[in-house]
């Protein structure tokens, strides 16, 4: 692997984080409030020291390749968190390094977990930067550089593979960087329609604007202490339900339906198999509020089953209701929706639907198999017969999933954090969920977990969002041989 063209491109991205902060610098001179020196602070220290890599390694940034690319896609998730935390670090709002860069990974990786006791206390520049790390990050940081670096001779699709947040079937047009410029004017253009939504509701422009960013990119973050249930409005909840399940679909099939090719949603087996299952988690939460201790109107039952189950599936974090204090069932539905996650393609986290679905299927084909050992089953999908080298990639990942999740509970729990927070925090962090259940639940934070527990948690935020393969690379023998 070639260093020089890996510094060159991690620097381009540390360049673009530091211009990207200026955005909140009118936030501290609007409401009058601190954060102005902070946030410029930050960017005069990230924009040049990104600017001074990538120009003493620009002349060797064309030469990236596969290995290269399973460099980058790696550290940039690494790296652009580490300057992200500046404006909390040289703000005072997150004095401690271990907080602020657990706050950022937190933020870029779209998980929301957060360890600010008090959001609403920050000034209104870092709130912003808070959603804005979100909104950066919600596509990939790496596929919105792909408009940018096809202008440097870069070919992006190593990029785009080693992110492995977009497949390959959803490039739509022959040319990489179109793509990603449509992804990106798609995504900016649903973002100000929630903003507009939600102002009309009665949310406060500033409001609006950080809780669109964290429900676009599955987010998370909000600007109150007791998230979306501050506001007490069916309406706010309604509109950032569906945008929640707008963030978790396959981006792709946004797009067709910009063209007019509404037909694509009902097609698309992985989508029909996201809505399906909302809508059992729904009715099933519904009962289980409406007929449990809780005995909650049946309006009221549904609009929380439905908020939150969104909520969790698509990955945001964002919550209208203690789900701490739901009956066993609904907290249990909850944990189980973390794992499958939102759509391939999305902004969301987790295993991903279709490779839930096609486990699913897959096993079923396999009892199949023994019941009829002379029969050929074939596993489809869209329509499409699937290859078993596809299924065994499927399989691989799925164990490994696992896996990290059971090591990570272990890690976790050895700090002295009792099983079910451990479980659900880390299952909420591999996911990028945000909120678990016990003591890091929607209405708490991870504040109180040890520094060991909490750099965890980073490691685990960042392996769900590269979704652990493109990480587990790196360590492999055959990655450094010639």
């Amino acid at each position: 692997m070639q260093a020089r063209p890996v510094i060159g491109a991690l620097g381009l991205f540390t360049a673009a984080i530091g211009v990207l902060m200026l955005t909140a610098a009118p936030f501290p001179l609007l409401y009058h409030d601190d954060g102005l020196r902070a946030i410029l602070g930050s960017a005069a220290i990230t924009a040049p020291i990104g600017l001074i890599a990538w120009w003493s390694c620009r002349a060797r940034v064309r030469a990236i390749g596969a290995r290269e690319a399973f460099a980058i896609a790696t550290l940039a998730w690494v790296v652009v968190p580490l300057f992200g935390c500046l404006p909390y670090l040289l703000s005072g709002a997150i004095p401690s390094f271990t907080d602020a860069y657990f706050e950022a990974v937190s933020g870029f990786t779209g998980t929301g977990a957060s360890i600010v006791p008090d959001v609403e206390i920050l000034p209104h520049g870092i709130l912003f930067w808070r959603a804005m790390t979100h909104w950066i990050g919600g596509l990939g940081i790496i596929v919105l550089a792909l408009a940018v670096l096809p202008f440097l001779g870069v070919g992006g699709m190593q990029l785009l593979i080693a992110e492995r947040s977009t497949s390959a079937r959803d490039q739509l047009t022959p040319r990489l960087s179109e793509t990603a410029r449509l992804f990106g004017k798609l995504y900016a253009g649903i973002t100000l329609a929630e903003v507009i939504l939600l102002v009309l509701g009665g949310m406060p422009p500033f409001d609006a604007l950080c809780h669109a960013f964290a429900t676009i990119s599955a987010g998370g973050f909000s600007v109150k202490n007791t998230s979306i249930a501050w506001y007490h409005s069916a309406y706010i909840d309604l509109v950032i339900t569906f945008f929640m399940l707008v963030a978790g679909t396959n981006f792709a099939l946004h797009l067709a339906a910009i063209r007019r090719n509404l037909r694509a949603y009902p097609r698309d087996n992985e989508f029909t198999f996201y809505m399906g299952t909302f809508g059992v988690a729904v009715v099933a939460i519904t009962l289980a509020l409406a007929l449990g201790s809780l005995r909650e109107p049946l309006a009221l039952a549904v609009r929380h089953a439905a908020f939150n189950a969104a909520s969790v599936m698509s990955c945001t974090g964002f919550a209208n209701a203690d789900f701490v204090l739901w009956p066993a069932v609904g907290q249990a539905i909850l944990l189980c929706l973390m794992l499958p996650g939102a759509c391939a393609g999305s902004a969301g986290g987790g295993m991903k639907t279709f490779r839930v679905m096609l486990s699913v299927k897959s096993a079923w084909g396999g009892l199949r198999s023994v019941l009829h050992p002379q029969a050929v089953v074939q596993v489809h999908h869209d329509r499409s017969a699937v290859r078993r080298e596809t299924l065994s990639a499927i399989q691989a990942f799925v164990t490994l999933y696992i896996g990290v999740f059971c090591l990570g509970t272990l890690a976790v729990a050895a700090t002295g954090v009792d099983l079910l927070s451990s479980i659900s925090a880390v299952a909420s962090c591999l996911a990028g969920c945000g909120p678990g259940l016990g003591t890091v639940g929607p209405m708490s934070d991870y504040a109180h977990l040890s520094a060991i527990a909490k750099w965890t948690l980073d490691l685990c935020m960042l392996m769900g969002r590269l979704e652990i393969l493109t990480i587990l690379i790196l360590f492999t023998r055959s990655y450094w041989r010639d």
